[in-house]
């Protein structure tokens, strides 16, 4: 769903973009809100109404992941991975773990 597809879905689909957009965090960025509202518009046809909670959580897990350098679990991090694919982030950041910054470090 490109960015262009999303915003056709969000205006035929008013009632369902409303809802997302109670999910967005007080401090999130656009650029960030905008990226996680598409993996949530991805897959929330796979999360009924009691279990949109675990979709929240998971696009949470992924941005955190994508925007802030946080690690998780292999296995919830793959899930999280699996269902954001096809998202776009343009310009997202790079983040070294220590371990590599103190490889390179040692190399030098």
């Amino acid at each position: 769903m490109a960015n262009m597809d999303v915003e056709d879905f969000v205006e035929q689909n008013r009632a369902l973009a409303e809802q997302v957009e109670t999910f967005r965090s007080y401090c999130e960025s656009e650029k960030q809100w905008r990226a996680r509202r598409e993996f949530i518009l991805r897959n929330i046809s796979d999360y009924e109404d009691p279990h949109l909670d675990q979709l929240v959580s998971l696009s949470m897990v992924w941005a955190n992941n994508v925007f802030l350098g946080c690690r998780y679990s292999s296995v919830l991090l793959d899930k999280a991975k699996d269902m954001a694919e096809g998202v776009v982030v343009e310009d997202a950041p790079v983040f070294k773990t220590r371990d590599e910054i103190m490889k390179k470090q040692k190399c030098q």
